[in-house]
């Protein structure tokens, strides 16, 4: 099977920008994509940044599936703790039923955000001992065709064609993902250091299910690329300082390359940077394709998903061509 390749867009506020004219650059891009031949394009849930317009995720989920036609449009993810089951379901019925066939529905259990935000969303109940597994079969639960005679019903949301996806940063989570048997995509675009381990779990322990007969693999990296390699580091310096300031809780708007500063940070910081950004790929066509072949080979993926802040609107979508045109003949 053809490996199929994906885009995660954070509605990354830059410098200057508007949250209108960040909501518009996301369409473009999405346009751009299904003009390229991604799989499907997906929003994060994070709340209370600066720099990330994608809170209202299934809002804009809908947005971006009605300015396009043929693209896959989801979460990636839902934070399921801040929601409710059977919110969630009416949410992603609503979406199905205005765009047939075309939703995806990625759910987390990180909060999203910071933890006295995240106790505002929850309405103080933050819940140590939360049950992810619990909460995703009561989730398939109202989103089922067999959930018509319950007392609650998800309407919308009852039968919808929306697929699940597990995803995760932890061996926790490839576990769920095999047990119950659902596609995994695993956060490498800013936590790497337990992907090998986790994809061996989850192939390892996968149990088939009414959804798939084996494991889908989906892998989230950073990649940033450029005519030039020059240029593509140039370009990355914006993504490297966001990674910084999210370490060092100096959380802002993306800024250009110009202002980034790079040189004047800790051993610590730069140690933690330095683990964030090991699936981090940056070059020219020519440079990405042996790197990225090389990435696929050694771990075999069924999609790659491609995240990476770039400041320049017009540098960003010249990276996606160029990332697209590698991507296929991978």
């Amino acid at each position: 099977m053809a490996l199929k390749y994906s885009i995660l867009d954070l509605a990354t506020i830059v410098k200057g920008d508007s949250i209108h004219t960040t909501f518009n650059k996301s369409v473009k891009s999405a346009q751009l994509a299904e003009s390229l031949g991604f799989e499907r394009y997906w929003f994060s849930e994070h709340h209370n940044f600066p720099n990330v317009a994608s809170a209202a995720t299934s809002v804009l989920i809908g947005h971006i599936a009605s300015q396009t036609t043929t693209l896959r449009v989801g979460s990636g993810g839902i934070m399921l703790p801040n929601h409710t089951t059977l919110s969630v379901a009416e949410q992603f019925g609503t979406l199905d039923g205005l765009f047939p066939g075309r939703i995806d529905l990625g759910l987390g259990r990180a909060p999203g955000t910071d933890s006295l935000t995240a106790s505002i969303l929850r309405r103080g109940q933050l819940d140590p001992h939360y049950n992810f597994e619990y909460a995703i079969r009561e989730l398939q639960k109202y989103m089922s065709v067999t959930n018509s005679e319950a007392k609650v019903r998800a309407i919308p949301g009852e039968g919808a064609d929306v697929p699940l996806y597990i995803l995760g940063s932890s061996t926790d989570s490839a576990f769920l993902a095999a047990k119950l048997g659902l596609p995994y995509a695993f956060a490498a675009h800013f936590a790497p250091s337990q992907l090998d381990v986790a994809l061996e779990i989850y192939r390892e322990h996968f149990q088939p299910s009414d959804v798939l007969d084996e494991p889908y693999v989906m892998i989230c990296i950073n990649v940033i690329a450029a005519d030039t390699v020059d240029e593509a580091h140039y370009l990355s310096t914006s993504h490297f300082q966001a990674f910084v300031n999210i370490l060092t809780d100096q959380r802002q708007p993306l800024l250009p390359p110009d202002e980034t500063d790079l040189t004047h940070i800790s051993d610590e910081v730069a140690l933690h940077l330095n683990r964030m950004a090991a699936k981090t790929f940056v070059g020219d066509h020519d440079t990405l394709k042996e790197k990225l072949s090389r990435f696929v080979k050694d771990y075999q993926p069924d999609e790659i998903i491609v995240s990476g802040n770039i400041y320049d609107f017009e540098a960003k979508q010249n990276s996606y061509k160029i990332i697209s045109e590698v991507l296929k003949t991978l």
